[in-house]
């Protein structure tokens, strides 16, 4: 694996608030929230920098990571309101930590570009 912020995590390295975690993916709440609700949802065994890098043989993660967001949603009880998932791709998009994630951004209605309205 490589040495990235997300890797350290992964290993335990560096702390990080934990809340969804299966033999593949790990959930973790992120740093800087833009909603009340902003969980990052990692692969766990394999990094891929960015959503270009994702082979054909790799697809199966990017739906892994959307089904262990769905399932925190259901788990936490948000699922029926509502929620946002988001991957970032490169620097314009703002994707700040070059291995794979989701983001999963839920508890309060989401503005047009997944900060909360209002």
């Amino acid at each position: 694996m490589t040495d990235t912020l997300f890797g350290k995590i992964i290993r335990r390295e560096i702390p990080a608030t934990i809340v969804y975690e299966d033999d593949e993916v790990l959930g973790f709440n992120d740093i800087a929230p833009q909603a009340p609700v902003h969980v990052l949802f990692v692969p766990k065994n394999e990094v891929i920098a960015t959503l270009d890098d994702v082979q054909p043989g790799q697809a199966h993660l990017i739906g892994k990571l959307a089904l262990a967001a769905a399932a925190y949603a259901r788990q936490q009880g948000f699922a029926q309101d509502g929620y946002r998932i988001v991957m970032n791709c490169r620097e314009h998009a703002g994707q700040t930590v070059f291995h794979i994630h989701l983001h999963l951004l839920a508890g309060a209605p989401l503005g047009r570009f997944g900060t909360p309205a209002g």
